[in-house]
């Protein structure tokens, strides 16, 4: 892991927060699945904090199918039921009916021959967008681009998909950099979508 100035929101104390950052925060993905998978836990986010996600994530997986729509697409309100009762990961009704319904929204693209992965980077023009902010306090929360993304989404039927969390899932995934320039992270994933 990086020692040199890494990006505030990283703490040096958390081991957790450290890796994910130095590993796979701002990384570019290109597979529409893993795509889909990280929009799906940012929307588990809402109203929490990252790194409750981070803790129960392979929880998270393990309950979600490893998230693969196929599966979460065919889930009854039964097997929702169940997933309710695991502790290991986010207990909203609400959240899981939004990764259900999010699962048929994807297939639907998929099955018209629109790509998943080819639909989100044609948003930002297919390259990451790099910003040079000096803390992460001065990237925006959203952006008119995450702001029409989201609403064609939620046209499309995804849900949990505001304007703020497209924009944090955008980052995490790579289509905007938005590391600090201090942060050595910043330059290398750059050099990762090159």
């Amino acid at each position: 892991m990086s020692d040199d100035f890494p990006c505030a929101w990283a703490p040096l104390t958390d081991e957790l927060y450290r890796t994910y950052h130095d590993t796979e925060w701002g990384v570019p993905e290109h597979d529409g699945r893993a795509l889909w998978e990280k929009l799906q836990l940012d929307g588990m986010q809402a109203g929490l904090s990252w790194i409750t996600i981070l803790r129960k994530r392979d929880s998270i997986r393990e309950e979600f199918d490893q998230f693969d729509p196929e599966k979460l697409a065919r889930w009854t309100p039964k097997r929702a039921e169940k997933a309710l009762k695991n502790p290991g990961i986010i207990r909203s009704p609400k959240k899981i009916e939004a990764v259900i319904g999010n699962a048929q929204a994807f297939l639907t693209m998929e099955e018209a021959g629109e790509g998943f992965a080819g639909y989100c980077w044609d948003v930002v023009g297919g390259a990451p967008i790099v910003n040079e902010w000096t803390h992460f306090r001065q990237a925006p929360t959203s952006t008119d681009w995450s702001a029409a993304m989201s609403k064609d989404l939620k046209k499309r039927g995804f849900k949990f998909v505001g304007p703020t969390i497209v924009y944090a899932w955008a980052q995490a995934v790579g289509m905007v950099n938005d590391h600090d320039v201090t942060c050595p992270r910043h330059r290398e994933v750059q050099e990762l979508a090159a």
